[in-house]
């Protein structure tokens, strides 16, 4: 039985946040009207050692390290939740005094690492979990091992991500009925995802296009980006009704990016319209929405 962590009021509406992911809305209105962003992908540092080909963030050993103190964090609201990541915020030397500052303000952390990361630092993913300073844990999947889906098996809100276009099907298959959690996310045709692409990524995305309803029943629950949602047509497969119920809305209505290694904001990480960043969140989220009005 899923626990209900938070439940606030934002806008015209109220969000209840359970243990388990689930997000409920509920209003008296005809439409969600928010106040502050639910949800904001912040990018905490450009440092990565791992070197992958598609990386659309460009991450390097010569990223830098983003500014934790940054102003704008002590205006979060409780109940927000943050999906960090970077390049590897796990090599950030200030992660764990920032998820305790955090967490005693009522937000709800997320981060997401790549699977050589994930390998490497068990013991410290061990206790950010134990201590409660994330919630959900990302794993970016690179290649399949025993070892490996045992190992995030230990964690109940694990979710493996993939990349559309990166990923193929029996990389995919190879995980199936293994009780996992599964985030598809949509190909970046930016910065090293630029370089990357070739015809061999379109024969990919097809694939994983022509086998989404093979892929949706192999896995414990499936989710997808707002950018794979696109390039998959995912609406295709639900009714009028249930896609109301399924889709979370459009990037800019409940969410928005940070990055605060350059200091700066956007609607979304693709987006190439960037703000420098204020001390509040309430006035970056009104500068985001008034970009979709």
């Amino acid at each position: 039985m899923s626990i209900l962590l938070e439940r606030y009021r934002n806008g015209n509406y109220t969000v209840e946040l359970y243990d388990d992911g689930t997000k409920i809305r509920y209003t008296n209105n005809d439409e969600f009207i928010s106040e502050f962003p639910e949800n904001i992908d912040v990018k905490i540092t450009n440092y990565c050692d791992a070197g992958c080909a598609y990386c659309h963030e460009n991450s390097t050993v010569e990223g830098l390290h983003g500014d934790l103190n940054a102003k704008f964090f002590d205006t979060l609201r409780t109940g927000t939740e943050l999906a960090i990541g970077g390049g590897n915020p796990l090599s950030h030397p200030k992660l764990v005094p920032f998820l305790r500052r955090i967490k005693d303000q009522g937000v709800i952390s997320n981060l997401t690492v790549n699977q050589i990361h994930f390998e490497k630092s068990q013991e410290l993913i061990d206790m950010l979990v134990t201590d409660g300073l994330i919630k959900g844990l990302g794993i970016s999947f690179m290649r399949y091992s025993d070892k490996f889906i045992r190992a995030v098996q230990k964690y109940d809100n694990a979710v493996l991500h993939v990349i559309n276009g990166v990923v193929n099907l029996k990389e995919l298959e190879k995980l199936y009925n293994s009780n996992l959690k599964l985030l598809i996310l949509g190909y970046k045709y930016l910065r090293r995802g630029e370089s990357y692409y070739s015809p061999k990524v379109e024969d990919k995305k097809q694939e994983i296009y022509d086998n989404i309803h093979k892929i949706i029943k192999g896995f414990k629950v499936v989710s997808f980006d707002n950018l794979a949602i696109e390039q998959l047509n995912i609406r295709r497969l639900f009714t009028k009704d249930d896609w109301e119920k399924f889709y979370m809305g459009d990037d800019g209505n409940f969410t928005m990016y940070v990055d605060v290694v350059k200091k700066e904001f956007a609607i979304s990480s693709t987006s190439l319209k960037r703000y420098k960043l204020m001390d509040r969140i309430d006035d970056m989220f009104k500068v985001v929405k008034s970009q979709i009005a």
